[in-house]
């Protein structure tokens, strides 16, 4: 079966006409939509919050660090070596700081502005495929062109994974800036096969393959051997799948491209290792790269099916169209991709490129959220290029996969009415938080959980019309406006909730410390982790996890003879309660939301007055 969609009216021909022959005027409407698109995703409040703890702060204060003490090879955090990860996101944040001050704003710029640079190369990417398209078919379709490019374009710029990512101050953007960029670049060189740069008789790789090593470079810079292996495994399987491997390897000079990217990337690695030998080699490579892919790191295990949640959850609403979008490609049919051009195969290499990222870190034995953050790029061309087939030429009638079209529709309509309940529910299905008791009771008392419901609620039955009337065209429409209402009426204002109520307390007591510090008076922060006081304090904190240390750790500072007057305490309400302090023994300074901030005089210390066991 088929459905017949209408042909385009006379007024929104007369406007694609004006950008085929304006080409000035496609990319200035091209360039507004990404800005608008990347604004409301990215750069709509960006800064307006304070640091999220516990990763952001570490990564925006080893930046600070390392802008203040001119240190660009090692980055530190609270005193100590941060070897979690390379030196191009901090010295992204560090030039964002010498430019934007020390603030949210630029520690976060570096993972708006990859986001939005991925996102216009896969906008660009997009829409030169259909471009060659219309060439080999010999029409004119320039609505299914510039539509097609805009959704890939919003769809994976409009999605939690994207968006939360996007909005905060660490690596894990940018890394997929590099590889998606990477990827993107490395489809162009293949698909227009362009000659090779010549200099001095000298054959380089064409512009696009040199740009795909500079990029991994990059992503090596900011990840590690991960920037380098994931996407080169789904290269050398597109090259396999094809048949193209050897043709592939005379075209990219491999061995020259790794001397590129080794001239990039090797000197920071040679210079971090000449400084700190053994303790940078085993913190960085064996830890936080062999053991993270072979052991559970920190805690962070979950079951195999863990990314098809992530993936479901955080591509919402839209996730619901991969598995049509992936049988739409046709993958296990070899032969028909042997016999298409080079510029026709973006639908197969998005495909290899979603399941390589997906098999690759579904293998892996650490899993978060974050890491399946490279395959958004692929799933949004596969949705997009899916929804392709809704855009028919103006003089043409184009059938369409409607039983998949169907089924993946009322698969939508479904999860839309789960994600409405939800939200009309939510106070009731999630748990306390413990640093921000009242955050579910503000939230509900804004109304913005019933405003949230309600907009799904009301995508979720003109969805459903539409499938019933066989107006599909529609649906993905109805999707993003939902999800950009989403944006405006509630994921906003619940963040800058959550700000209040879980961030603000820890800066208002930042404040007062810096406010009330005395001389070589030690901060000290009792039963919990928040580096966001080294951030916004610019002083080192000593961590106590448990009451009782910080109890003996009092009383052995107050037994020294070179002992300071006092030392400042953060702590919790729980931990606060424990430690049972007497009244004559410290001064309280203030309390903020479940935090306290105290000042304990040590020459008032006894070990009587403190329950050491």
């Amino acid at each position: 079966m088929s459905i017949k969609l209408s042909v385009p009216g006379k007024v929104l021909d007369k406007w694609f006409n004006k950008l085929q022959q304006r080409p000035v005027l496609a990319v200035t409407v091209s360039s507004l939509w990404l800005l608008v698109i990347g604004w409301i995703a990215f750069g709509w409040n960006l800064g307006n919050v304070g640091l999220v703890d516990e990763t952001e702060p570490l990564f925006a204060e080893a930046s600070r660090q390392m802008l203040v003490t001119g240190d660009w090879i090692t980055p530190f955090f609270n005193g100590e070596t941060r070897f979690d990860k390379p030196a191009l996101i901090y010295w992204c944040q560090a030039i964002a700081y010498s430019i934007m001050g020390v603030n949210e704003w630029a520690a976060r710029i570096p993972s708006a502005l990859a986001a939005m640079g991925v996102i216009a190369l896969a906008f660009y990417t997009v829409q030169w495929y259909f471009a060659k398209q219309d060439e080999l078919e010999q029409v004119s379709n320039l609505p299914r062109r510039y539509f097609t490019a805009a959704i890939a374009s919003a769809l994976m710029a409009l999605n939690a994974e994207m968006i939360v990512w996007g909005r905060t101050g660490v690596s894990d953007m940018l890394l997929n800036g590099c590889i998606g960029s990477t990827l993107l670049c490395f489809f162009l060189g293949y698909a227009q096969n362009n000659p090779p740069i010549v200099i001095a008789n000298f054959r380089l790789p064409n512009k696009w393959y040199l740009a795909c090593y500079v990029l991994i470079a990059g992503a090596i810079l900011t990840k590690g051997p991960v920037g380098i292996v994931l996407p080169g495994l789904i290269m050398m399987a597109f090259a396999l799948y094809v048949g193209k491997f050897w043709e592939l390897w005379r075209e990219m000079r491999p061995i020259l491209g790794m001397g590129i990217v080794l001239l990039l990337s090797l000197p920071w690695y040679v210079l971090v290792t000449w400084r700190n030998g053994w303790n940078f080699i085993n913190a960085f490579f064996v830890y936080h790269n062999i053991e993270r892919f072979t052991e559970v790191v920190n805690g962070h295990s979950a079951p195999w099916y863990f990314y098809f949640l992530v993936v479901l959850l955080g591509f919402a609403p839209y996730s619901v169209y991969i598995p049509a979008s992936l049988a739409r490609v046709k993958f296990w049919q070899r032969s028909h991709w042997l016999k298409q051009e080079r510029s026709q195969h973006l639908g197969l290499f998005a495909c290899l490129w979603f399941l390589g990222v997906f098999s690759f870190f579904t293998i892996s034995v650490t899993k978060l959220p974050s890491y399946v953050l490279p395959l958004m790029p692929a799933a949004a061309i596969l949705v997009a290029l899916f929804w392709s087939d809704l855009f028919p030429s103006s003089q043409t009638l184009t059938p369409t996969p409607l039983k998949s079209l169907r089924i993946s529709a009322w698969v939508n309509v479904a999860l839309l009415t789960v994600i409405s309940i939800a939200l009309f529910n939510l106070t009731h299905i999630a748990g306390p938080d413990p640093a921000a008791p009242e955050l579910y009771a503000q939230m509900e008392k804004s109304g913005i959980l019933k405003f949230g419901g309600i907009i799904w609620l009301l995508s979720t039955v003109i969805s459903a019309s539409l499938i019933l009337s066989h107006r599909y065209r529609q649906i993905i429409t109805i999707n993003l406006v939902g999800f950009i209402a989403f944006i405006a009426i509630v994921l906003m204002p619940a963040v800058l909730i959550m700000d209040q109520q879980r961030q603000l307390p820890l800066r208002e007591l930042s404040a007062l410390i810096v406010e009330s510090k005395q001389p070589n008076e030690e901060l000290i922060m009792v039963g919990f982790k928040k580096p966001t006081v080294t951030f916004y304090t610019h002083q080192n904190v000593n961590y106590i996890k448990f009451s009782q240390q910080a109890l003996e750790y009092i009383h052995k500072q107050a037994s020294q003879q070179n002992k300071p007057p006092s030392l400042l305490m953060v702590v919790e309400q729980g931990k606060f309660q424990e430690m049972d302090l007497p009244l004559d023994t410290y001064k309280s300074l203030a309390t903020k939301g479940a935090y306290h901030l105290i000042r304990i005089p040590l020459k008032t210390v006894k070990q009587e007055n403190f329950n050491l066991s």
